[in-house]
């Protein structure tokens, strides 16, 4: 059990903490045991359910019972389509899912201090569990991410600090901090797609031990689509499943690398313009793990597709009419399976699960705005 170098092949031991190759490229995690129905701990309502599935040690586990969504029925377009409620997680969005196995890890590596950036629910994920696990933490944001993301880190004690510019200004000044302070980015640290491959175990558990035909859920940096993608790996590896679902990846329009990417052909990014977008969650302009997310769309049979900016507040509002209050990013999705819909990449007889990522109470004085709606006087 190593981390592997993606661009050398290079392997590095498990025991040292580490988020990047020697030559700065993206570290990977070697095969994990995975696990069968019978191993299950179903005394956990958590992540942990699947412990003996995970590269951490459970009895160094930093948690606070993140896991186990609701998986609801609902409707996109008319179609039937099974809601995966992510957002319903201890700090409101899925990055709770990686999070807790990726500091339980480093805990247990014996780091004290932490730095991520994010535009808002990674970074508010992290201070939750650093603070779980007695770590000190710095959050770098953009100096436009919403102020109620911003108050929700910081309240958990960490020191957050806001970068003039771009979301890839925000890494850019992370990748400088390093230098100083471990980097625990999700989108580097190869533990946090460790924790959010239990995604495919709770989707598989909750279907009845089946699987759906497609996933479709927003992509950014993509670590729903490379957790999914190894967890229902590991899951027909141990022989529970004969095969996986398609993966669908859904960006905004306005910030769309990897639908750039994936219609062009290509295994690597191409000039995209971008511009800002409502659905900040994803607005990622240089994706850390674009070759990977690529691959494991196109080797599931799926695509990425992109949504104009109407599309996803028209999502938006699709969703709270059904009683689903999301933030934008998540609506992208739900603007996305409209179209693969529309174009018959997906059927409305075939299963599929729509992730809805965060939750709208991060985002409501902007979704009011969106959505135009607000209290009536008398």
């Amino acid at each position: 059990m190593n981390y592997i170098d993606s661009a050398s092949g290079k392997t590095y031991p498990l025991e040292t903490a580490r988020w990047c190759g020697d030559g700065g490229a993206y570290l990977d995690l070697g095969a994990a045991p995975g696990l069968t129905r019978g191993e299950i701990d179903s005394s956990k309502r958590s992540v942990w359910r699947y412990a003996r599935a995970l590269l951490v040690d459970a009895r160094d586990a930093v948690t606070l019972g993140e896991g186990w969504t609701p998986l609801v029925c609902g409707k996109v377009d008319g179609a039937a389509v099974a809601m995966k409620l992510e957002f319903m997680m201890p700090t409101g969005s899925f990055k709770d899912r990686g999070m807790t196995v990726l500091v339980s890890y480093l805990k247990s590596r014996g780091i004290g201090e932490v730095l991520e950036d994010s535009s808002g629910n990674a970074g508010a994920s992290l201070s939750a569990y650093a603070a779980a696990a007695g770590m000190r933490c710095r959050i770098l944001v953009p100096e436009t991410a919403s102020y109620p993301k911003i108050a929700q880190i910081a309240a958990c004690g960490a020191d957050v600090v806001t970068i003039r510019g771009t979301r890839q200004d925000v890494a850019d000044a992370a990748l400088r901090q390093s230098k100083e302070i471990f980097y625990a980015s999700h989108n580097w640290q190869p533990f946090f797609i460790e924790g959010t491959k239990t995604v495919a175990y709770e989707l598989w558990e909750q279907l009845g031990f089946a699987v759906p035909d497609n996933i479709v859920t927003p992509v950014g940096y993509g670590s729903n689509v490379c957790g999914c993608e190894r967890g229902f790996a590991e899951l027909r590896q141990r022989g529970e499943i004969d095969k996986a679902p398609r993966l669908f990846g859904v960006q905004a329009a306005n910030c769309a690398p990897l639908q750039s990417a994936f219609e062009a052909g290509s295994d690597e990014l191409v000039p995209t313009e971008i511009s800002p977008t409502v659905a900040e969650g994803i607005a990622s302009s240089k994706p850390t793990r674009a070759r990977s997310v690529l691959r494991a769309v196109r080797e599931s049979g799926g695509s990425i597709v992109a949504v104009s900016e109407d599309e996803i507040v028209s999502a938006l509002g699709a969703l709270a009419r059904q009683g689903i209050f999301v933030e934008p990013t998540s609506a992208a999705a739900a603007a996305g399976l409209r179209k693969l819909l529309e174009s018959g990449a997906i059927t409305p007889q075939q299963t599929t699960v729509l992730v809805l990522t965060g939750s709208g109470l991060k985002a409501s004085e902007k979704i009011g705005e969106l959505l135009k709606v607000g209290a009536r006087s008398e």
